[in-house]
């Protein structure tokens, strides 16, 4: 085997790998951006798990990438390890499929009708549809589809390439020599890991050993210890992608390689263990393109159907390995979800924008009613409370905004754009409501520590006020959450009320200090709470606006807030009674 025979083989490996991520790309788009959702949503049980997960690799041609998609997952807290354990599974199972594909370079030439199906002529042919659908395609899943042909021509190209360079090998004694020593059950595993290891992609591993099938010399007992090595091998890429994830995503990580060795401590323990009594005839059977796609599939289908009935066993394993030794923040849970991997997946990362901005708005929501609450009962363990919980408010607005704005340089159709716009606004409103939380604080704590009393009439007011307050914040901050449009349009309603009341309270302010019933010192703090209280009101309109406009793709918000405040449309106008008549000092 001369130097231009090295560089053919090398150019052979480079093409297939880069039509194996092509192809893998290509069918990623064509499945569409919800293929990664159904598999979190549809994984509740560990069949559908397994199934699943072989489905989703099948489509992206990747147990590691299907695999470090469902480690985010686990991560995030979108889904649990003992349904994890299923998808991985699934995942081991269907990466066996692309040896499969492999195998139509076996398909020799012919005469007739034989001829169009040799290898050659059916990757030339795929090859030239794929080239036109990519460069002639208007949409992107016509050019997608283009993408997979390509992709499959690439890989076959590089699998023929491949072939061809290590075909004078046959005659090598040397290299006969060197596939012998690979019987040896240890050895083999060792190179399998290894070289699935530095590939990063056990299909690549197992084509590559299929193309020196080729030549004749890789024989059974040569053949199963590299594809149990290979199994173990592709554990590597998930267990890197692993080392910034939480205890659960370290969990579901390692899950993959405990799968994996168990299924070669199992079936090489049985094999051997059974050889060394039978001596089985077939070992020295010398392996094609299809059996080693057959010996791959049966040996990664049996350790899946062994293992599936003891996923509880194994989640508990894995716990029992990896302990988790510390409590975790409620909120750093949520802000967990805000998954790096999930980058590459736009679809997922808007959900999960969206869920974690859920918990910033009721967590922003629950910090005003404590700062309410603190008006009439002050205590220091309560101011305190708000202060933290500003200081968590804070930290979802700087997690949020980085992510989002990660997402934005991202492939976004218009829908997930709007999206993304929207969330960005609307957190900085939850945000600020849980400036004005901590404002309305520190003027309980004001009022606390110079005994300031009010009137009963200003108490009164103040008590409508805040009724009007807690309706308007729960209403946006529900709206929000469950996307609920009528609902978001009776805030705006709300929200001319409370500058309406706020403005009286005022007024009415002035006259009792003209009449001596109130006093400059009272009126400082009463001012700063009327003007906390009218921001949060334009604060939770913002929020319903935001809400209607995602729900309308041609909306227009400014000329929806002037619709509704000079043309006094028949809801804002029924709603508005309402509220006048709820809300009357």
């Amino acid at each position: 085997m001369g130097i231009s025979d090295v560089i053919t083989l090398l150019g052979g490996v480079a093409l297939f790998l880069f039509g194996m991520s092509l192809m893998g790309d290509g069918l990623k788009k064509v499945a569409g951006n919800k293929l990664e959702l159904v598999l979190y949503r549809l994984s509740s049980t560990p069949i559908k798990g397994v199934l699943l997960g072989t489905g989703v690799t099948a489509v992206i041609q990747s147990s590691s990438a299907t695999s470090v998609m469902v480690v985010g997952f686990v991560n995030s807290g979108m889904m649990q390890v003992k349904q994890a354990i299923g998808v991985v599974m699934g995942a081991i199972l269907g990466t066996s499929i692309t040896g499969w594909l492999l195998c139509l370079s076996d398909l020799s030439g012919g005469s007739g009708w034989i001829d169009l199906l040799s290898t050659s002529t059916l990757t030339g042919l795929v090859a030239v549809i794929g080239i036109v659908l990519r460069m002639a395609g208007k949409r992107q899943s016509t050019m997608a589809i283009g993408n997979i042909l390509m992709g499959f021509a690439v890989l076959m190209f590089g699998m023929s390439a491949m072939s061809g360079a290590v075909a004078p090998l046959k005659e090598s004694a040397a290299f006969t020599g060197l596939l012998t020593s690979f019987s040896n059950p240890f050895l083999g595993i060792l190179v399998g890991i290894i070289f699935t290891s530095v590939l990063q992609s056990a299909s690549a591993a197992v084509g590559i050993l299929q193309a020196l099938a080729i030549t004749g010399a890789v024989t059974f007992e040569v053949a199963f210890p590299i594809i149990m090595g290979v199994a173990i091998g592709a554990a590597v890429p998930v267990l890197l992608s692993a080392l910034g994830a939480n205890i659960c995503g370290r969990r579901t990580a390692f899950v993959y390689l405990l799968i994996d060795m168990l299924g070669v401590a199992i079936w090489a323990s049985v094999f051997y263990a059974v050889n060394a009594f039978a001596h089985f005839s077939f070992l020295t059977m010398p392996m094609t393109t299809v059996s080693i796609a057959l010996l791959n599939t049966l040996f990664r289908l049996a350790t899946v159907v062994v293992l599936t009935p003891f996923i509880g066993h194994l989640e508990r394993f894995v716990c029992f390995l990896i302990p988790d030794k510390h409590g975790a923040d409620p909120a750093q849970l949520e802000m967990d979800r805000l998954e790096e991997r999930f980058l590459q997946h736009p679809a997922l990362a808007i959900e999960q924008s969206r869920e974690v901005t859920a918990a910033m708005a009721n967590t922003a929501c629950s910090n005003l009613m404590d700062a309410l609450q603190l008006i009439g009962s002050y205590s220091d363990k309560g101011f305190q409370h708000i202060e933290e919980q500003e200081d968590t408010i804070d930290r979802f607005e700087d997690k949020l905004g980085t992510y989002l704005m990660k997402i934005t340089v991202k492939s976004l159709n218009t829908r997930q754009s709007e999206e993304v716009s929207k969330y960005l606004h609307t957190i900085s409103d939850f945000e600020r409501i849980g400036d004005h939380a901590l404002n309305i604080a520190e003027c309980a704590k004001e009022i606390h520590e110079k005994n300031i009393v009010f009137s009963e009439q200003a108490q009164h007011e103040l008590a409508v006020l805040e009724q009007a307050i807690r309706e308007i914040l729960h209403l946006s901050v529900d709206t929000f959450i469950a996307s609920n449009v009528e609902d978001a349009r009776r805030v705006e309603p709300l929200e001319e009320i409370i500058d309406t009341l706020c403005d009286e309270m005022k007024s009415h302010h002035i006259d009792r200090l003209q009449q001596g019933v109130c006093t400059l010192n009272q009126g400082f703090v009463f001012n700063d709470l009327l003007t906390n209280f009218e921001r949060v009101a334009d604060h939770c309109s913002n929020i319903a606006l935001a809400v209607i406009e995602l729900q309308s793709d041609s909306f227009d918000t400014h000329e929806y807030v002037r619709s509704l405040k000079m043309m006094k449309d028949e809801s804002f106008a029924r709603y508005y009674d309402e509220y006048k008549q709820t809300y009357a000092l």
